[in-house]
């Protein structure tokens, strides 16, 4: 695996994000420019993984710090797939969290059988009320 170092709460440039989810295969809204820095500026947990200064993955959640958390995006840079960066995201996010805090996400469809392999346990009892655009 290359030299990975991983951060939390450090500042990220809207560019930066844009980029990663792009090259990451992760569907969001990177046309919207504000969407994307209004989504970062509103979460309370990021953890970043980065290679040489440049951004490559990113897990970005939403947290009381003491019963839940949401996490609504984990996105890495398919070129620094398959070497552990998620799993190395989701574990520097839990260690953020702690052991009394639920992780809670909406897997996209074709990321579906990673997530049971990383410890998380389907839920059949979430409701969703999707979003218009």
């Amino acid at each position: 695996m290359k030299n990975i170092q991983y951060q939390i709460n450090t500042p990220l440039s809207t560019d930066e994000v844009i980029r990663v989810f792009n090259a990451s295969g992760i569907t969001r809204p990177t046309h919207d420019t504000a969407r994307i820095e209004t989504m970062f500026a509103n979460a309370n947990l990021i953890v970043s993984a980065w290679h040489d200064g440049v951004l490559v993955g990113v897990a970005r959640g939403l947290t009381d710090h003491s019963y839940c958390c949401y996490l609504s995006d984990l996105a890495v840079d398919k070129a620094y797939q398959q070497q552990g960066i998620g799993d190395a995201l989701l574990k520097q996010t839990r260690q953020a969290l702690g052991p009394e805090v639920s992780l809670i996400l909406l897997s996209a469809p074709a990321a579906m059988g990673y997530y049971p392999k990383v410890g998380f346990t389907a839920a059949d009892h979430a409701f969703v009320i999707k979003r218009e655009r």
